[in-house]
């Protein structure tokens, strides 16, 4: 070995230390959230039993029934009713009361008996859920978990390296040392784990990252720009001269992905007045029952979310939801007219956003049933592993009232570690900017402050 190669393999230790140091305990949240999130019909069918079944009926009541019925148990403003396809399974009402946190009701479809009642974050899988999408800090929640994600993808590339065996029994180095003792042992079963689950947890973080704030906006932007994002139809539902029309994300909440900033199908009547004085004020609703045989003529017949409109050119929009997202569907009904506002299909994404659809079915366990949920399961596992063996492999090694990092980078190193970033910085901004703000913070405040410099030793 050269000079320069035990340099090398200080400096990526160094890295990996760091990176290890600041995205274990998120990736440890990450993961048991992530692992909950994987079984999260499962669990909801099992706590409440009470809440999500219902006697098997024969035919369903119309929703406005449903709504009403809720509407007496629980006053607020309802916003979104979820249809079941299966006989034995209770509609989902989402009610936001005057005061407190917004309400999920569930509704017999058959008896409209109203079973009760949860705030969705103060379950167990919309607790996890929250978390594992931003911390519960909101935005900045979200920015932190993107960023922990992006730190996570160096820690595996610099683990890979430190990693990687050669000379005679290299393959030995694919399974944990069992004939080892204390920190030998420890070290061979991190690098083993770490190999074997590696490409899984890079699946899940690259399917992962969509979702995010700023890489997920600039992919959905980039997608858009280059013609293979949101359909081309989309397009023609902007502003109008008195009114800008919303994304999808901010008039329904939660939608496919490809959608979030398609621009959202307006009522026409609101902005196409049939007759000299006419106005929404003056337009007459067709109702959510109306609308619902409307999307029965589409051939959406149950299981989709429907949303309510919730302005004078609002529109009632489904959306289709499957566990495959082929099967993906958007239909916006005119509140006024009763006709279709929009109607988009997973067939009209372009191909990167088809991709991407796919990933985050694949990413959530939903595609391939348990066998899915199982695989994915593993890498979750598998980082919970990583971070304990490698927090305990520290805590061994560091020197007593000391960080123990590993030796700082030669000027040399520093330049290439520069250069890294910046290429990082072209794929995932987040990480290139942090990565050079922990360089200066390394390369020259450590270096003028003796004390910090020792307590890193």
């Amino acid at each position: 070995m050269t000079a320069a190669g035990p340099d090398l393999y200080r400096a990526v230790w160094r890295w990996h230390f760091y990176a290890g140091l600041f995205v274990a305990p998120l990736l440890l949240i990450l993961a048991i959230t992530g692992s909950i999130y994987l079984f999260n019909d499962e669990i909801e069918d099992a706590v409440h039993a009470d809440l999500r079944f219902a006697p098997e009926r024969r035919a369903a009541l119309p929703p406005s029934r449903l709504i009403a019925a809720v509407q007496s148990a629980y006053p607020g403003m309802v916003t979104r009713i979820d249809l079941p396809s299966q006989p034995r399974r209770t509609a989902q009402v989402f009610v936001t009361p005057a005061q407190g946190a917004p309400l999920r009701v569930f509704v017999d479809p058959g008896s409209a008996r109203v079973h009760g009642a949860f705030v969705y974050t103060r379950t167990l899988v919309g607790f996890a859920d929250t978390v594992h999408g931003s911390l519960l800090l909101g935005r900045v929640g979200d920015a932190i978990v993107e960023l922990a994600a992006c730190w996570a993808l160096l820690l595996i590339a610099t683990g890979v390296y430190l990693w990687w065996p050669s000379g005679p029994g290299w393959y030995r180095a694919f399974w944990p040392d069992l004939s080892a003792r204390g920190r030998g042992f420890w070290r061979s079963l991190h690098g083993a784990v770490g190999v074997w689950t590696s490409t899984l947890i890079v699946f899940l973080i690259l399917t992962g990252l969509p979702w995010a704030g700023v890489w997920g906006d600039l992919l959905r932007a980039g997608t858009q720009s280059l013609g293979t994002g949101y359909p081309e139809q989309h397009r023609h539902h902007g502003p109008t001269k008195t009114t800008a029309a919303p994304t999808m994300a901010q008039a329904v909440g939660e939608t496919p992905w490809t959608l979030r900033d398609a621009p959202m199908p307006m009522s026409a009547h609101a902005h196409h007045a049939p007759h000299a004085g006419a106005s929404p004020a003056s337009a007459s609703d067709i109702g959510i029952d109306a609308a619902v045989r409307a999307l029965a003529a589409q051939g959406l017949v149950a299981d989709y979310r429907l949303s309510l409109p919730q302005s004078a050119d609002g529109v009632y929009s489904a959306v289709v939801y499957p566990d495959r997202p082929q099967g993906q569907r958007s239909v916006q009904i005119d509140r006024y007219r009763g006709t279709v506002a929009g109607d988009t299909g997973f067939a009209d994404y372009g191909w990167a956003a088809q991709a991407v659809e796919v990933g985050v079915q694949l990413h959530m366990g939903n595609y391939f049933g348990r066998a899915n949920q199982l695989i994915m399961l593993l890498p979750c596992v598998g980082v919970v592993g990583l971070c304990l063996s490698g927090v305990w492999l520290w805590w061994r090694r560091r020197p007593r009232g000391r960080l123990g990092a590993p030796r700082t980078s030669t000027p040399t190193q520093a330049k290439t570690i520069v250069a890294i970033a910046a290429g990082c910085g072209l794929l995932f901004p987040l990480l290139g900017a942090s990565l050079l703000l922990v360089l200066v913070l390394d390369r020259w405040l450590v270096a003028r402050l003796p004390r910090l410099r020792a307590a890193l030793r």
